[in-house]
């Protein structure tokens, strides 16, 4: 995919994200490549949205790192995306649905980087990324369909267009985490204090910190490693539930803590 083209599908992309309708398939001569491609549009997407007033992006998101949500999205690979800072809350959000095309939440797990992970010229595991976490944090993932029939559009677009993310609400952070067993802790979804899902860390690629390791590896291989001070969201335990109108949804996990979004 020439730089041409790269740059015209961003400019297609970003207008839904700046408060245009909602986002029609590409032109089939916009279609990435690869993977890759859609790695080198969202970079421009990027850049268009901090020249447009979102400000710097402060952490990152993981789709597609559950079974539920491969199924859900028929996306059988992880897929990463950036979070900008003005798009993330702490402990509660209020948010108008009008702001959102179809607005959506997610149940995750977040982890909260005290070290950097360079390039070391091997590939992390769990085991090698789980030192640099400072601490983890239940956190909401907001995300907006904001696509004409989002299952129309390939992997690549939506990686381009960060795969869903619209923003963040972040419990505490628990930095006495590392006796916690992750691959048996519990997270689940209240809606209007009804609950409505459920899933373990397990769910999240056989453990949360692989996902962190596959992220970790990933933002080597482009060349810009995760930085201490950012956040990961390590996917969503939960499948993902929409709202067109008012609610309000809390997420817990046990040991952990839980955070909650109101839309008005």
């Amino acid at each position: 995919m020439n730089p041409d083209r790269q740059a015209d599908l961003a400019d297609h992309l970003v207008k839904a994200r700046t408060g245009g309708a909602a986002t029609p398939l590409p032109p089939a001569e916009l279609e990435p490549d690869s993977v890759e491609d859609g790695y080198a549009v969202q970079a421009l997407v990027h850049d268009r949205l901090e020249a447009a007033g979102f400000g710097p992006r402060t952490g990152h998101k993981i789709g597609c790192t559950t079974s539920v949500m491969q199924a859900y999205l028929k996306i059988d690979h992880p897929c990463a995306g950036e979070v900008f800072g003005s798009t993330v809350s702490e402990h509660m959000a209020t948010l108008p649905l009008s702001r959102f095309h179809r607005v959506g939440v997610e149940c995750e797990i977040a982890a909260r980087l005290g070290a950097d992970l360079p390039d070391t010229g091997a590939p992390y595991d769990r085991d090698g990324v789980a030192p640099a976490v400072e601490a983890l944090m239940p956190g909401i993932e907001i995300v907006d369909d904001r696509y004409t029939h989002f299952p129309s559009f390939s992997a690549p677009v939506l990686i381009a267009d960060d795969f869903f993310n619209a923003g963040v609400v972040l419990g505490d952070p628990l930095k006495n985490w590392r006796g916690l067993d992750l691959d048996a802790i519990v997270g689940e979804m209240f809606v209007d204090k009804v609950r409505a899902g459920s899933g373990r860390g397990r769910d999240i690629l056989g453990h949360p910190m692989n996902a962190l390791a596959w992220l970790a590896n990933h933002r080597v291989a482009l060349g810009r490693p995760l930085q201490a001070g950012e956040f990961v969201m390590l996917g969503s335990v939960v499948k993902t539930i929409h709202f067109t109108e008012p609610a309000e949804v809390l997420i817990r996990f046990e040991h952990l803590g839980e955070a909650r979004v109101r839309f008005t």
